[in-house]
């Protein structure tokens, strides 16, 4: 039996694991496959409340911390070099950056690819599953544009 409070560890992205829906007489544990149809996984998902939990508890759980997101953003433009990486996002250190850059491999959004030129040349882009968060980026960086300019309409003082 499957507890939706449960911690839940790094999962494939291809084999990630989304429903857990537990109601008064069944359990439904669905995965999702590539080759699935969306729309048939999003009505199954507005059916049950707590799939959705799930969801987004699986989607943070990948995303979690502070710098993956600005990583992302930044591959989003194309193949970046480590060091072009640690210069394009400001106060990150190169071991947070290794870091995350590893987890974000594990977890299929990133590609890692070394090239045998002395030195050692490795440059990382984003994955299809990176690629097709891209949407989601968009609508954050919307919101954040008009988050801030309410913000700082709300904190002017009144003019008399």
């Amino acid at each position: 039996m499957f507890s939706i409070s449960q911690s839940y560890p790094t999962f494939d992205i291809q084999s990630i694991v989304i429903y857990l829906c537990i109601s008064v007489s069944t359990s439904i544990v669905m995965e999702i496959k590539g080759t699935l149809d969306l729309k048939k996984e999003l009505s199954d998902i507005s059916q049950c409340p707590a799939s959705y939990v799930v969801a987004v508890n699986d989607t943070m759980n990948i995303l979690s911390g502070k710098w993956k997101l600005p990583i992302i953003a930044s591959l989003r433009f194309g193949k970046r070099r480590f060091k072009e990486l640690g210069r394009e996002i400001p106060k990150i250190t190169p071991r947070m950056l290794s870091k995350e850059l590893r987890d974000l491999e594990v977890n299929g959004l990133v590609r890692r690819t070394v090239y045998n030129t002395v030195p050692v040349t490795v440059e990382y882009e984003l994955e299809e599953s990176g690629k097709a968060f891209d949407k989601v980026l968009e609508v954050m960086i919307e919101w954040g544009l008009k988050h801030r300019e309410f913000t700082l309409q709300r904190e002017k003082p009144a003019e008399f």
